[in-house]
Formats: structure tokens, sequence, C-alpha cells
């Protein structure tokens, strides 16, 4: 064992004299590698860094006391590295150790990233922080990693003007500042990038715009759904007016069954007093047979003028507002069928519109159920889902005031035609019926019956504006009924036709 034991000292002995001769090295640095770490001993890199970092640690260690205090490095960092504000720097190289050996130093060094920087990095730090990318060639071509910056830290002639071929002082303590600073105090901070900064602020200026974009469109949707509001609203008056229409319908239908019976009241009126004057007639005949005296006789017949003239004045006074000619009775059955010819096309307008006014209500509704959700504002903003609804429902509100107008039109001019011609076209016996009576094929109208759909309004009002009649219309039947009647007068038998035409002119 003390066999080996010498050997092995003889063996160190000859090493740190074989590195000392060879590479110029102080054989006390050698030694205190070797101490420190006996693995790199024998690497000349390894060797010649070591030298450097015992050079650097003697530089700061001015009472050469073996250890750095933070008073010399304070001193060190202001005076030689020329720092104004060396806190940061001072924290980082002592951390919670206040006197730094040289084994410190060195395991700090290890321990670094810088010392692991491959050729590359080494020559991205002398491109960017060093600003010396004329000698990146040089750099290359010698394989400078990071185990060789301690060597740059220190002056070093034969290093940087002889393999580096730095020449200028100036560029020299650059470099040798440059590397003093990141074998002591670690690799520098990253600079900010033109390229990082311009892409930073493209990203700032999109997100703002995003931002406004956005907001924008938010408050767009929000008008847009104002305005569908109040369209909405516009379509439920427009609904509104339509079913006031229609109980306006009920009422006049109401009003028309009540003048239908009080029509049929007044025809049994005059029927019993025409009954009445035919037996009256009949009365004064007789007494005008049975009586043998001329004065009686024309007595009877001086009543019997009165009563005839009373009743041609009647009928004269209600015939005033009417003119003398009489249409054909075929005439109704063609207007019966224009009539339920021009029902069937307004049904159809009025399920299409009916139809319209579903769809606009689905769309709205599937917009509040859209908004109530998370995402739904900005969801309604970016589609066209709120435009399509805003369309739908101005159709069918115009679709609802055309069909609420032609339904107008359609009762007063059916209206004016019933007075004008005294004919019930309104009620009539349905289409099949007079196209048999006209001899007319059903197919040859082209029309089929609507089909029933359960939509907004009730099923009432197809058959409702095809039911109404004013009293108007009422009145005008009468009146033709009266006309048809004093057209023909049953004039008593024996009564003379001279009589009357002058009791006309008396």
């Amino acid at each position: 064992m003390l066999i080996m034991i010498k050997h092995n000292n003889i063996y160190c002995t000859l090493l740190f004299l074989y590195c000392s001769l060879l590479f110029d090295i102080d054989i006390c640095c050698v030694a205190d590698l070797c101490v420190i770490d006996r693995q790199l001993c024998q690497d000349e890199n390894s060797l010649l860094s070591f030298e450097a970092i015992c050079s650097i640690h003697e530089l700061m260690d001015d009472d050469a006391d073996g250890s750095v205090d933070t008073t010399e490095t304070d001193e060190f960092l202001r005076e030689d590295l020329m720092y104004h504000d060396p806190k940061a720097k001072h924290s980082s190289f002592h951390r919670a150790d206040l006197h730094i050996s040289v084994d410190d130093m060195w395991a700090a060094w290890k321990s670094s990233t810088v010392y692991n920087w491959t050729v590359q990095q080494v020559e991205d730090w002398l491109l960017i922080s060093v600003e010396l990318p004329q000698y990146a060639e040089t750099f290359r071509k010698h394989q400078l990693d990071g185990k060789a910056l301690p060597r740059l830290a220190v002056k070093n002639t034969t290093l940087t003007v002889l393999v580096l071929k730095v020449l200028e002082r100036s560029h020299a303590q650059k470099l040798q500042l440059k590397a003093l600073d990141i074998v002591l105090f670690g690799p520098p901070p990253a600079r900010h990038s033109l390229c990082k900064d311009l892409v930073l602020g493209v990203s700032v200026l999109m997100a703002l715009a995003g931002c406004w974009f956005a907001y924008v469109q938010t408050r767009k949707s929000r008008d847009d759904l104002g305005r569908l509001v109040k369209d909405l609203e516009g379509l439920q008056r427009a609904e509104q007016s339509l079913l006031d229409l229609q109980e306006k319908l009920q009422k006049a239908q109401e009003e028309q069954r009540c003048v239908q019976v009080e029509k049929v009241k007044v025809e049994e009126e005059l029927r019993s007093e025409i009954d009445s004057a035919k037996q009256e007639a009949q009365r004064l005949r007789e007494l005008r047979r049975g009586t043998g005296n001329e004065r009686s006789r024309q007595k009877y017949a001086e009543e019997d003028l009165d009563q005839v003239r009373t009743a041609l004045r009647k009928a004269e006074r209600e015939l005033e507002s009417r003119a003398h000619w009489a249409p054909p009775e075929s005439l109704q059955k063609w207007l019966q069928l224009t009539h339920e010819v021009e029902v069937q096309y307004y049904n159809i307008k009025k399920q299409s519109a009916e139809k319209q006014l579903l769809q606009a209500r689905e769309g709205a509704e599937k917009i509040k159920k859209k908004r109530s959700s998370l995402f739904g504002t900005f969801h309604v903003a970016h589609s066209s889902s709120l435009d399509d609804v805003d369309h739908k429902i101005l159709s069918a509100k115009q679709a609802l005031a055309e069909v609420t107008a032609a339904l107008r039109e359609k009762l007063h001019r059916w209206q004016q035609l019933e007075c004008l011609t005294g004919f019930c076209l309104v009620n009539n016996p349905g289409l099949g019926a007079l196209a048999a009576a006209l001899n007319l094929d059903p197919s040859f109208l082209g029309l089929r019956p609507p089909t029933p759909q359960h939509l907004l309004l009730s099923d009432d009002l197809d058959d409702m504006d095809e039911d109404i009649m004013s009293p108007g219309t009422l009145q005008c039947k009468s009146i033709t009924s009266i006309l048809h009647f004093s057209s023909h007068p049953q004039t008593p038998p024996g009564f003379p036709q001279l009589q009357l035409n002058n009791s006309k002119k008396t």
C-alpha cells in the first residue's frame, strides 16, 4: 500500500512538472486544480481556464487573504468594470456567501450555463453582445467554446493577438471586459429584438382592433335587435288590426242576421197588406155589384182609387232611388261565380301571409333563445340570421297589410255590386252548384279547395268575409222585391186601366 501511494505521488509530481513546462502554467494552479477536480487536471483547456480563474480571483483580492469579500467586489465592479449601480451584479456574485475563495469561484463557473456554451453560442455572443463580428471566423476556426472564455477574461497577449488576431487595443479591451462579465455574473440578459417588438406591437394593435370590432359588432347587434323588436311590434299591431277587422266582420254578420230577420218580418207584413188590399178590393167589388145606386158605386170606385193611389205613391217613393232597368237573372249566377273564384284566390293569399307571419315569429323566437346563451349576442352579431329575420318580419308585415286592404276593398266592392244590381251575391250556393247551374266543368275553373291550416287566425275568417252583407245590401234587396211587385201589379178584376192612369195624373 505504501508503495502505491508513493508511486501516485511521484506520478502527480511528474505530471505537474510536465504541464508547467508544456503549457506554461503555474505549478501551484495545477496542484490546486488536481486537489479540487482531479478529473480535469489532465485537460489542457481546463488547466488554462483554471489559471485564468485564479488570475481573476487574485485581481479582485486586494488584501491577498485568499478570499474576496463584499467590499472588494464592490470596489472591483466600480473601478475595473465601471458599473455605476453594482447592486444587482454584487448580489448575483456573492449570493449568500460573503467570502469567495478560488474553489468557490471555480465551482460557480462550472455551474454556470456559459460553461456549457457551444462554439455557435460563443459566436452569437461575439456578434450580439460584444458586437465584434469581424472575429467570428477566427473564433469558429479555433473552436472556442464556453470553457475557453475565462482565458479571454484576463490579459493574454498570446491568445488575443497571435491566435485570434485581435490587433486593435480597444477591441481587445472590450472583448476582455465582456468575457469577464459573463464569467463572473453569467450570461447577459436577452436584448430586445426589433423583430419581436414589431411582432408584439402588431399583436397589440390587432388585439385592439379586434376589441374595437367586437364592440362595434356588439353595438350594431344591439341596434339591429332593437330594430327587430320594433318590427315585431309593428307586426303585432298589423296582426291586431287584422283581428279587429275580424271582430268588425263578426259584428257585421250579426247585424246581417238581424236585418234578415227584420226583412222576413217586413216581407210578411207586405204580404199581409197585399192580401188585405185584395180582400178589400174584392169586398168593394162585391158591394159595387150589389148596389144599384150609381152614386154608391161611384163612391166605392173613388175609395178604390184612393187606395190604389196610395199604394202607387208608396211604390214610387221607394223606387225613386233606382233606375227602371232590371238586370237579367243569369247575371246573378255569373257574379256569384266571380265572387267565389275571387274568394279562392283571396284565401290562398291570406294563407301565404299567415305562413310568412309564422316563419317570422319562429325566427324571432330563435333569435331570443340565442341571445339568452353565453356567446349568443356575439354569434347573432356575426351571422346573417338577424337580417333574415328582419326581412321575414317586413315581408310578413307587408303581406298582412295587403291582405287586410284586399279584404276591405273586396267587401266594399261586392256590397256596392249588390246595391246596384239588387242581387244577393255574397250568399250563394257555392262554387260547385254555380258551375253545375251554368253548365261549367269544375276542372275548367282550375281551382282546388284550400287546405286547412292551424295558423294564427281562426278558420272562421275564411267564410266570414264571404257571408258579410251590409244593411245597405238588405235595403237594396228590399227595394228590388218591391220593384218586382210594382212591375207586375195585380189589378182587381173589373177595374178599368183608364181610371188608374187618370188617378196618376190627378
